[in-house]
């Protein structure tokens, strides 16, 4: 059975443990005995999980537009925003994609006027009408509501 793992890469470059981590995946899939034993197989989930984490995180650390973002105090993320304009019957009038450090509230002008460019009737808003905003907790998207 050792012969027909893959040899044990001898560097520590990232791209060398993935190609192993691969091979070994192939391997262990290919031999349905070895699958059977559930230690067997939850590792191997991990270990397809981990490899295509840090094959996600080569191509995001290609991206040099893309910035570093909080979501909360604790809680960051890589890469960009999504910030849209919405009317009452939830139809999308405006979008502006930043990157993401950007401030979602600066975003709010642009997001007004490209609402109205696209045809959203312009309202005088009072003290009392707010414009309402909503933050996604699961992605960087900022909603604004333009009733």
């Amino acid at each position: 059975m050792k012969t027909k793992f893959p040899s044990k890469t001898k560097t520590d470059v990232l791209e060398d443990e993935i190609a192993y981590s691969q091979k070994l995946i192939e391997v262990i899939e290919k031999e349905e005995t070895l699958i059977q034993f559930p230690v067997v197989k939850e590792h191997l989930i991990l270990l397809k999980e981990m490899v295509a984490d840090d094959l996600e995180q080569i191509q995001c650390s290609k991206d040099h537009d893309a910035k570093v973002g909080h979501k909360t105090a604790d809680s960051s993320f890589f890469g960009y925003k999504t910030h849209l304009a919405m009317s009452e019957e939830r139809i999308i009038t405006a979008a502006v994609i930043t990157t993401g450090e950007k401030n979602d509230g600066k975003q709010l002008q642009t997001l007004i006027e490209k609402s109205e460019d696209a045809g959203s009737k312009k309202r005088q808003k009072t003290e009392k009408e707010p414009i309402h905003f909503q933050k996604h907790a699961s992605e960087s998207v900022l909603f604004v509501w333009i009733f």
